[in-house]
């Protein structure tokens, strides 16, 4: 049992609803009225996290859910197997559906909690292109339409481990056409572009006025990434598989990063963020939080890039090409205008919690559905070469 006070608030309920496009909601009751929401999506690996949960919800019922650290540190220290992504994103979800309690029964919005406001609004960006990136000045220029000054986009298809540098030209021609609508471009290389292509591609765009390069290697380099940062100038950017300051800690103190992406829903929550963010500052690396989720997740960052002076820019999953029409990231809100887009930005929630009301009735129902009909969990494609191999997604 958590360290209780005179007003503790304890946890009555947890649960945790699948629901499209891919996410995973976690809402979090206490025995005197407060219910908070959380995000704890890991895309591709649902059930795990939903297993991981199953735990944590056992674990965590009657603890006081003002206790936030302490629950951290116990759903992360008590089992001896810790961290990696299953188990950093159920904490996640907890964790940030916590902050949202806090916030909601002191009457503040969690960014007061972490320290007050640095800031108004956030700048955002949005995607365009796909995971087979194409059409991009047209995408472009519709995300200038609805309010962006940046966007980000996938840098090429999949790769074998060395290919024909011909196929990395379009990659430049691309970024070409986004710059010509006066737009910045952050391009993701996603772990799909090993070294020998990837320092080949970093200095390719080095002239390019690229905003950032986005994890040119897989997140098991380090030593790698160095050696790019060291070759251009291009900032260079990571962080979405790393799920916790330790694991961003040989990043930081090899140079690696020029801009930390933690994922809110991966890395552990707000807590985590926070510490992951203060931690950057000292190495004066900047904060970009990855965010390609839902509503909650969202609103977590902003929570955060709105007390932290190191933050940079924030991801947006508006109309990402993972989302459709009837499940896109203002499905689940009652009030979508909290996220509204103006000249790049985004205002900084003044509500209570994470600033958002969540549509209960609306979650429950497409969890309900999206049960009866059998539909699987997303899964990411599985992409081989003309030889049959195996590529990065």
């Amino acid at each position: 049992m958590s360290l209780k006070t005179s007003a503790s608030s304890f946890i009555s309920n947890i649960e945790v609803f699948r629901v499209p496009p891919r996410w995973l909601f976690v809402r979090i009751e206490t025995a005197d009225g407060f219910v908070g929401w959380g995000e704890s999506t890991l895309e591709g690996h649902t059930e795990a996290v939903e297993g991981a949960f199953a735990d944590l919800a056992q674990r965590f019922l009657g603890w006081d859910a003002d206790g936030i650290e302490d629950i951290w540190q116990t759903a992360y220290r008590a089992r001896f197997y810790r961290g990696g992504p299953v188990l950093m994103s159920a904490l996640s979800g907890l964790d940030i559906a916590l902050w949202d309690i806090k916030g909601k029964k002191l009457g503040v919005p969690v960014w007061q909690l972490l320290g007050g406001k640095v800031r108004d609004r956030v700048r955002v960006y949005g995607w365009i292109g796909g995971d087979h990136p194409s059409a991009v000045r047209e995408a472009a220029r519709e995300r200038k339409e609805q309010g962006f000054t940046a966007v980000k986009m996938n840098a090429t298809e999949g790769l074998a481990w060395l290919d024909s540098p011909e196929l990395l030209k379009g990659t430049v021609e691309r970024v070409r056409e986004v710059r010509a609508l006066g737009m910045d471009v952050g391009v993701d290389f996603h772990g799909r572009v090993h070294k020998g292509m990837a320092r080949q591609l970093a200095k390719l765009l080095e002239g390019e006025g690229v905003l950032f390069i986005e994890e040119p290697l897989l997140p098991t380099q380090p030593s790698e990434f160095a050696d790019i940062g060291r070759l251009v100038s291009t900032p260079i950017a990571a962080g979405e598989r790393l799920y916790s300051r330790h694991e961003f800690r040989p990043y930081f103190e090899g140079h690696a990063l020029d801009v930390a992406q933690p994922d809110v829903s991966h890395c552990g929550g707000i807590s985590e963020l926070a510490r992951i963010a203060s931690m950057a500052e000292t190495y004066d690396v900047a904060l970009a939080p990855h965010c390609p989720l839902g509503p909650v997740a969202l609103a977590a960052c902003i929570a955060v890039g709105v007390s932290k002076l190191n933050f940079f820019i924030q991801e947006m999953s508006w109309q990402i090409h993972y989302n459709s029409d009837d499940a896109d990231l203002f499905t689940y809100l009652v009030d979508p205008s909290v996220f509204a887009v103006k000249d790049g930005y985004v205002a900084t929630p003044s509500g209570p919690g994470l600033g958002i009301v969540i549509n209960e009735e609306l979650v429950r129902t497409r969890a309900k559905e999206h049960s009866r009909a059998g539909v699987e969990a997303w899964r990411n494609p599985i992409w081989r070469g003309e030889d049959g191999s195996i590529r990065e997604w």
